[in-house]
């Protein structure tokens, strides 16, 4: 009886330690990947934070708090396509904060950008 029931915790705990089982390995080309990342760690992570909860380093100074991608909410109201326009056009150009920054030289960089939605998708 005891095993029965300790097993599946375990599992569960196992499972949370690792991210809660939600696969977030990309399939895109490895050096799409690695720029993506390059893009998150050194323009993203100041105000997002490296979890994408919105705590990073600069968000403090900011008029708005900046977003946090662990909002299950926004998540599924979000549609991908605003997504990556914030990403590459700024916060103004889908009436968010000017604070959230453009990113134009992505423009020209689609799998880039699409690496960078899947990593914000990941946060949940």
């Amino acid at each position: 009886m005891i095993r029965s029931i300790l097993v599946p915790v375990v599992f569960a705990l196992g499972l949370a330690a690792c991210g809660g089982g939600k696969e977030t390995k990309s399939s895109a080309d490895p050096a799409v990947v690695a720029e993506a990342k390059q893009v998150w760690d050194t323009r993203c992570v100041a105000c997002h934070g490296p979890q994408g909860m919105g705590n990073g380093l600069n968000a403090a100074s900011l008029k708005t708090k900046p977003r946090s991608f662990k909002d299950q909410n926004w998540q599924k109201e979000t549609p991908d396509d605003r997504i990556k326009k914030v990403i590459v056009e700024g916060g103004a150009a889908v009436g968010l904060s000017v604070e959230m920054a453009p990113n134009a030289d992505l423009a020209g960089k689609p799998a880039v950008v699409e690496e960078l939605l899947a990593m914000i998708r990941g946060f949940v």
